[in-house]
């Protein structure tokens, strides 16, 4: 994942910062506890698309 991306790259729902988790491919928001996919490199920044994720998972 490219660093200068994810400088600019905020989460859809709450404009919040988004960490990147390496191991699940997925772009973390820990606010809305949602993780978002990232397909063949790009990020699909879509609500319905994204998967909850668990308060474990969200530390």
């Amino acid at each position: 994942m490219d660093h200068r991306l994810l400088e600019i790259v905020a989460c859809p729902v709450c404009k919040g910062k988004l960490t990147f988790d390496k191991e699940q491919q997925e772009l973390v928001c820990k606010l809305d506890r949602l993780a978002y996919p990232i397909k063949e490199g790009i990020p699909v920044l879509l609500e319905p698309e994204a998967r909850k994720i668990s308060m474990d998972e969200g530390r």
